[in-house]
């Protein structure tokens, strides 16, 4: 049983926790302590009482296999405490995998583990992080990130994606896919995938028909998605399709369409090492010159250039 012990304390984000623990413990092949400074009830950030089964003073640092740092607003005073702290950085000198969710990144920094490396946070820490540890490389658009034997999330959900990616490089695809099954998620998001994807931020439709068009985009990016095509899915005409659809999303529908093939384009780039023009047709770009017009437009960068970014994050250091 490889031991991960997760670190609590006052004002932790419960969800941080839950999801990568549920994880875990779905495999069987896990022993789970929680721990803060002192072992008992340690209150989340929304009120919600947690048991920690372990103080600092019962684990030995030497024994932990994996170190997860839960996140939450109460990070900032848990730097402040000096047998956590102590602590974290006792067991991260040892522990074969030491990992972050969110804010929780912030302990580690404070213990200067993770100077010159490349770690990833919530964006609502981005600047703190890069403000106060100038020797780390920040990079907040992935949801997660290995350098080495260092992997850091972001937030929430991608704590969960986190943990699969673990259980996966611990055990396989197949044990991965069985936890991911039992708690209905998706196995599993890549690491690349970004914290500002589309169906996350763009508006959201209000309305049926122009549900069934951004569903049909979203489900199959590289299909033909012309006006005349959306609007037969929709049920309305092409013109009030149009003017829906903007009214809803606040963009055009060709737009729209635009940032989901370069968001699947992304993903696959960081992924896999499918040649461009190949994915340019997959994705329903036409050609090379296509796609990369619209991720130079959209990313800032050329695919070549964003594949060779995202290239470490596929290779186990």
């Amino acid at each position: 049983m490889q031991r991960v012990a997760f670190v609590i304390y006052e004002g932790f984000q419960s969800l941080d926790l839950a999801g990568p623990h549920e994880v875990f413990h779905y495999t069987g092949r896990y022993e789970c302590l929680v721990v803060a400074s002192e072992a008992g009830l340690v209150r989340a950030s929304s009120g919600l009482p947690v048991h920690a089964s372990h103080g600092v003073r019962d684990v030995p640092p030497g024994s932990v296999d994996t170190l997860m740092i839960i996140g939450g607003t109460g990070v900032d005073r848990a730097r402040d405490d000096t047998a956590l702290a102590g602590w974290v950085a006792a067991a991260a000198a040892t522990a074969r995998r030491v990992t972050s969710v969110c804010s929780g990144v912030l302990l580690l920094a404070d213990a200067g583990l993770l100077d010159g490396r490349r770690v990833t946070t919530h964006w609502g820490r981005e600047r703190q992080l890069r403000d106060e540890y100038p020797r780390l490389t920040v990079d907040c658009d992935p949801i997660y990130i290995r350098d080495g034997r260092f992997w850091t999330s972001a937030g929430v959900t991608a704590g969960m994606d986190l943990a699969l990616a673990l259980v996966e490089n611990d055990h396989g695809r197949d044990v991965a896919h069985a936890v991911a099954r039992e708690l209905v998620m998706f196995l599993r998001r890549p690491g690349s995938q970004s914290q500002f994807s589309v169906p996350l931020w763009s508006a959201q439709p209000s309305s049926d028909p122009i549900r069934a068009a951004v569903s049909a985009i979203q489900t199959d990016p590289g299909a033909r998605h012309s006006i005349a095509d959306l609007a037969g899915r929709s049920g309305l005409s092409a013109r009030h399709l149009q003017r829906r659809f903007t009214a809803e999303l606040g963009v055009p529908p060709a737009a729209y369409v635009e940032r989901v093939r370069v968001e699947a384009a992304r993903r696959a780039l960081a992924e896999g090492d499918e040649p461009v023009e190949t994915l340019a047709r997959r994705l329903g770009f036409g050609t090379g010159e296509t796609l990369r017009r619209a991720f130079h437009r959209q990313v800032g960068v050329a695919p070549s250039d964003y594949r060779d970014r995202f290239r470490g994050m596929r290779e186990f250091a």
